[in-house]
């Protein structure tokens, strides 16, 4: 369910804007003269939406036949360049 409110009653109620953003898990979108102007969301949403747009990069490219790498390998590999960088310090 879209939840849609005017620039001000933003600015009269933000509170509660914000509260329901963050216990709904739905953006507010935000109008302007009765036109969009913006979408508020919070840290979490902008996250998930990234993670899910990367999650679809990956399904594309296995889809055309790109091999990926061996997830343990790439761990290792990754542990292993982390600990040589915190023996810089």
């Amino acid at each position: 369910m879209n939840i849609i409110r005017s620039m001000s009653d933003l600015r009269s109620s933000s509170n509660e804007r914000s509260k329901s953003c963050y216990s709904m898990r739905e953006p507010v979108f935000i109008t302007k003269n009765e036109v969009d102007d913006m979408i508020v969301s919070c840290e979490r949403q902008q996250a998930q939406l990234e993670l899910y747009a990367k999650l679809a990069e990956v399904e594309a490219e296995i889809a055309f036949g790109v091999e990926g790498v061996d997830f343990f390998e790439f761990a290792n590999k990754l542990r292993t360049e982390i600990q040589g960088a915190s023996d810089l310090y």
